[in-house]
């Protein structure tokens, strides 16, 4: 794993307080009551992750292209998904799949004490650790690696977070989450679906939330 150390970037443009200040307000609107994911969806630059053609449009309540077949999710989708796995509380390690370009990887990094992340295409891996070294995203280990499989040797881990829509739950995800853990995972094809998967010490609960739409989670990595 590659540990992100923080870097002196300078230049990160700020949208105005106006602009940030409407997402949040739509989120609040969209049932996000979750404060420090607010707070964190409100300090992140959502617009330094999204090419910048598109930056004018960052933080519209829409998914947007990142290239190689990838997208960014809409801002409701990363606050619901972190308040999702937060419920509550501050979880001390944490796996995510699928960095894409970083910007849920980096608003997990301020609402959790240790972040895992694994994308499988490489570009993107480079692409996101650069933006959250600008972010001095320093409790972030980032890997290229074949997320289906986790991450077994940092394992067990408090939650787990699938930004990808996987056909079932696989089992290799289930089994490096900790008993208490959480994990939020969509799953389905051509319908999708929310899931939070809770494992406890009597076994494993599925509880499907509500219809999402993601790219879907592949094995093996790729290097273009």
């Amino acid at each position: 794993m590659a540990i992100l150390r923080a870097s002196s970037k300078t230049g990160i443009g700020m949208t105005s307080t106006r602009t940030r200040d409407r997402m949040l307000s739509r989120l609040r609107e969209q049932g996000i009551t979750d404060e420090l994911v607010l707070a964190a969806m409100a300090e992140i630059p959502r617009h330094i992750f999204v090419d910048e053609a598109l930056s004018i449009r960052a933080y519209e309540d829409v998914s947007l292209p990142i290239g190689y077949g990838q997208t960014i999710s809409q801002p409701y989708i990363v606050a619901k998904m972190t308040q999702i796995l937060r419920d509550g509380a501050t979880p001390n390690k944490v796996l995510e799949i699928g960095t894409g370009c970083g910007y849920q990887t980096a608003v997990l990094s301020r609402v959790c004490q240790e972040v895992y992340s694994l994308e499988r295409i490489r570009p993107l891996v480079m692409k996101a650790r650069s933006h959250l070294r600008s972010l001095k995203c320093t409790n972030v280990k980032l890997d290229h690696a074949d997320g289906s499989l986790g991450l077994k040797a940092y394992g067990p881990f408090d939650a787990i977070m699938v930004t990808a829509a996987a056909s079932h739950v696989p089992s290799e995800l289930i089994e490096q989450l900790a008993v208490g853990g959480r994990m939020v995972i969509p799953v389905g094809a051509n319908e999708q679906v929310l899931h939070l998967i809770k494992r406890t010490a009597k076994g494993v609960q599925q509880i499907a939330l509500e219809p999402v739409k993601f790219v879907p989670l592949l094995g093996g990595t790729a290097l273009s």
